[in-house]
């Protein structure tokens, strides 16, 4: 697989960076927000870049970015820390997540600066506010088990951590098969102002993260943050998976097979489903603003008709 190729813009343009930006419900949703956002002849273009390309390759993207005067900005997928590493002297400010989580999310321009911003975190603590009642934490004494240890899941930790004790799970449990991630993570954990009870398990495959989930007590929150079911089918965990009761399962994936979802289901512990849908919504209202330098509310009548929008086009 190669990168699609660059071309000078000749609208004013958002790139989508990912692996498969085809197959994404933002390609016929973009359109529709741009004229109820008054963005006039904007358009959305997919950068499809295999996994694991070579740092000239992400180089090469930040710079047309930057140099291209149509070319307003980026939203990035699975490539966020790659990009950010490659790329760094190119960007004349990053945003504080940027900086402490070593990736960004998203590209805008002032001028001819180029900006970074790692979004993921207030777009995860936004989805899991949509979905969790009120004070949830401090009511249940429930824990959060986050598997997989990847940028959405370092993100979401992360403010996780830097809340009030109150409005923190008991623990946070985070898994992943690459004990480089784990590191990663726990050094980024390090530099958060407040801290919190974070237990980091580095786990071979399923079984292994099936036996994190035995630990929770009742109510707790499981989080599929590796990707499978998306980029790749299947689930963290196995078919024998016991989720904790009246608990939240939740995945960052809007799209897929939806494994992971159909085992906590299928447990019979009432636990309660929850995709990635909201997740794709906040995150791409929230970097399509920052690009074109608009305000969209995180809530109310004009999010609820960008939402009624996208609807149509929900993959379930």
């Amino acid at each position: 697989m190669s990168p699609t190729p660059l071309r000078p813009a000749t609208v004013p343009t958002l790139y989508f960076i990912g692996v498969t930006t085809g197959q994404s419900s933002i390609v016929p949703i973009f359109p529709q927000w741009a004229e109820r956002l008054e963005l006039g002849p904007a358009r959305l273009a997919g950068v499809d870049v295999p996994i694991g390309a070579s740092p000239d390759t992400y180089r090469n993207i930040a710079r047309f970015i930057k140099r291209d005067p149509r070319s307003m900005g980026a939203l990035i997928t699975t490539h966020k820390i790659d990009l950010l590493a490659a790329s760094r002297d190119l960007f004349d400010e990053l945003d504080p997540y940027a900086r402490l989580l070593g990736e960004i999310s998203c590209i805008s321009k002032q001028g001819d600066k180029l900006l970074g911003h790692a979004k993921d975190a207030a777009t995860g603590q936004r989805a899991l506010q949509a979905f969790l009642p009120d004070g949830y934490w401090k009511e249940t004494g429930a824990e959060a088990l986050f598997l997989g240890a990847g940028g959405a899941t370092v993100a979401t930790t992360s403010l996780l951590l830097a809340a009030p004790q109150s409005e923190q799970p008991a623990r946070i449990t985070v898994t992943d098969v690459d004990e480089r991630r784990i590191r990663s993570i726990q050094a980024v954990h390090e530099q958060v102002e407040r801290r919190g009870n974070v237990r980091y398990l580095h786990v071979r495959n399923a079984a292994d993260n099936d036996a994190a989930l035995r630990s929770l007590p009742d109510r707790s929150v499981v989080i599929n943050g590796t990707g499978m079911g998306k980029d790749r089918p299947g689930s963290p965990l196995s078919n024998e998976a016991v989720f904790p009761e009246n608990g939240y399962a939740w995945d960052y994936n809007y799209r897929g097979d939806f494994t992971f979802l159909k085992q906590a289901e299928a447990c019979g512990r009432h636990v309660q489903t929850v995709d990635g849908w909201a997740y794709f919504l906040y995150g791409w209202t929230s970097i399509v603003a920052e690009v074109f330098g608009i305000s969209i509310p995180e809530q109310g009548p004009e999010f609820e008709a960008l939402a009624e929008i996208a609807e149509a086009y929900r993959r379930r």
